[in-house]
């Protein structure tokens, strides 16, 4: 029998426990989950306009600032510089909270003169006047903590366990392992059994991305006749998970489901993976048809 999954949760209104003492601010991209208080526009010429109507509110007051940095990103960066400029200017004191953080993926530098943009990118954040940065499974983390990260700190949360808390109601009653999708999903599966499979990356071939092809991918425990999760933190082409699911079926594993907590889900890969699992879903920290588990109530637990 083919599982079932649902299509996204209904989202709850933003519980006003989260940062009592503070000044909410919502972007116009952040209307999923809350009314947006900024407008964000463009000129004739394509230059962006911002506008807080309530600026004078903040002055001197701590800030909350929700506003997502995907898709789009160098646009929504760049609005971004721009709304922490205008309150640096009043001297507010900001949180910015923005689900996925854009180039987190790029934080060393493996080829000569390679720029490591994600410290660039704090680096800028922090220096625009951010006090505080909270995030979901940003790429080099490797658990829920807060750290400081160049010139900017960064609390860091995670949606694994809301993952795997969803899978649940896709599995029902039947039994299922979960599975990391590679080392850099460890963190994600390490109170569930610490499963994942084994990658290793030919080496870069002197394209402009950088981008190493899979080399091997390796299942060194035994799913056969189980039924499956497998989970990352990230779907961006879908070439890995791709591949980690045709490593899971060689295995003999009965029925497959896939969760990652930001779903880009670029070119035809939503396409291609929801072929070959039973289902496949991810958080709301990127919109889209498969975002089912919604960050709204770790949002609500941070107060």
């Amino acid at each position: 029998m083919r599982l079932k999954i649902s299509g996204p949760k209904g989202i709850e209104g933003w519980n006003p426990s989260l940062g009592t003492k503070m000044i909410k601010l919502v972007s116009p991209n952040f209307s999923d989950l809350f009314e947006p208080n900024i407008e964000i526009g463009k000129f004739p010429d394509g230059n962006t306009h911002i506008r807080i109507p309530d600026i004078k509110a903040c002055a001197g007051k701590e800030v909350l600032l929700f506003h997502r940095l995907y898709p789009d990103q160098n646009t929504a960066f760049f609005e971004l510089l721009l709304i922490l400029e205008a309150l640096k200017e009043i001297k507010a004191q900001v949180t910015l909270v923005a689900p996925y953080l854009p180039y987190a993926r790029h934080d060393k530098a493996l080829l000569e003169g390679e720029i490591t943009s994600a410290q660039v990118t704090c680096n800028l954040i922090a220096r625009a006047g951010c006090d505080k940065l909270i995030t979901f499974d940003c790429h080099f983390f490797d658990e829920e903590r807060e750290m400081q990260f160049g010139d900017l700190l960064i609390q860091n949360l995670s949606m694994g366990n809301e993952l795997i808390a969803y899978a649940r109601q896709i599995f029902g009653s039947e039994k299922f392992e979960i599975v990391g999708l590679d080392k850099g999903a460890a963190y994600l599966v390490k109170d569930h059994g610490n499963q994942y499979l084994k990658k290793s990356r030919k080496a870069y071939e002197g394209d402009k991305v950088g981008y190493r092809h899979i080399e091997e991918m390796t299942v060194d425990f035994d799913v056969a006749g189980r039924n499956v999760l497998l989970i990352d933190d990230m779907i961006s082409t879908g070439s890995t998970m791709i591949k980690g699911i045709e490593k899971i079926k060689e295995a003999s594993a009965s029925q497959i489901v896939v969760a990652a907590v930001h779903g880009l889900f670029l070119a035809d890969s939503k396409e291609q993976i929801s072929n070959l699992v039973e289902a496949v879903f991810s958080t709301d920290t990127v919109l889209s048809s498969l975002a089912s588990v919604s960050i709204n109530n770790k949002l609500n637990q941070l107060a």
